[in-house]
């Protein structure tokens, strides 16, 4: 995901600023989930779960980028899509849908350990971090497609 990351970055970066500090919001968000899985160079003891506080820190990152996305990012991509043209718009059309239920999954994951207590038992923990973190890589790409579709030359 952080190489995907960077490809977005180096492709679009500084082209618009809003997708800057959007793309710039997800690295974040994926430093924070790796910290959270215990991936290099965060590794982390299998048996020990991570800081209540890193856990709610992500929720937080995890909501502004949702948020972000959907009521501003999409709306001023969904507007330029369809200054591009029908083809643009079309594809955009298609993704929204896609992205969208993608924001189920995080909301619930957000609901359910956002204002976990300290020291609580979270059993379904990894697997329903790792479940998040395979939706998030499908809405990236949906998202890395959108905003290619910008950038790319079609017709009307």
């Amino acid at each position: 995901m952080l190489t995907q990351l960077e490809k977005a970055q180096q492709e679009w970066g500084g082209s618009h600023s809003v997708i800057d500090s959007w793309l710039e919001e997800r690295q974040e968000l994926l430093v924070l989930y790796c910290k959270l899985v215990g991936l290099p160079p965060f590794d982390r003891n299998d048996q020990a779960l991570p800081e209540q506080a890193h856990i709610q820190k992500f929720c937080q990152i995890l909501m502004d980028y949702l948020s972000a996305g959907h009521f501003e990012i999409y709306n001023d991509i969904a507007k330029a899509c369809e200054e591009k043209g029908e083809q643009s718009l079309a594809l955009a059309q298609s993704l929204y849908p896609k992205i969208s239920e993608s924001t189920d999954t995080a909301l619930a994951f957000n609901d359910k350990y956002a204002e976990i207590k300290k020291d609580s038992l979270l059993p379904d923990f990894d697997a329903e971090l790792s479940k998040l973190g395979e939706i998030l890589e499908q809405r990236f790409e949906y998202e890395d497609e959108l905003i290619d579709n910008l950038y790319s030359n079609h017709s009307s």
